[in-house]
């Protein structure tokens, strides 16, 4: 069951933006950024509550995505891509990034906070941001 609509361009987009954001982490690195990806056009909270589509997500101004300023994000998206999108588009959490709706990539080690919000966890490069429940408990609600 799909936790946000998605139509084959979307699909393709999220695939893009994953691989754009953390290809060189592996499948679990791109599940993780795609994890953020598909929680903020989930919810409808904080930063995110006109975020409701993917294009919207991708481009959203102010915080979206840097990889979409790069020629990067505008390659064909690949299959095993889409795959890896669709797994998250129906439901798919991967940890620490399953209720997170930030990620950045530090110089070193991850903040405790960021931006006021606290560090789920650490995937390679990457560090993961989940708010508290109080600010957007929708983002912890089960499919």
């Amino acid at each position: 069951m799909a936790v946000i609509k998605a139509t084959s361009s979307d699909i393709d987009m999220l695939a893009r933006l994953m691989r754009a954001e953390a290809e060189g982490e592996g499948e679990i690195g791109m599940l993780n950024a795609g994890n953020v990806m598909v929680n903020r056009v989930r919810v409808r909270c904080l930063d995110f509550g006109n975020v409701n589509t993917i294009p919207q997500m991708a481009f959203q101004s102010p915080g979206g995505f840097e990889a979409v300023q790069k020629s990067y994000f505008y390659q064909q998206a690949r299959e095993r891509d889409r795959r890896l999108a669709r797994r998250l588009i129906n439901g798919e959490r991967v940890n620490p990034a399953e209720f997170a709706l930030w990620f950045f990539r530090p110089d070193g080690p991850c903040p405790e906070q960021w931006w006021g919000q606290w560090n789920s966890g650490r995937y390679k490069n990457h560090c993961f941001y989940t708010p508290l429940a109080s600010e957007c408990e929708e983002v912890y609600n089960t499919f």
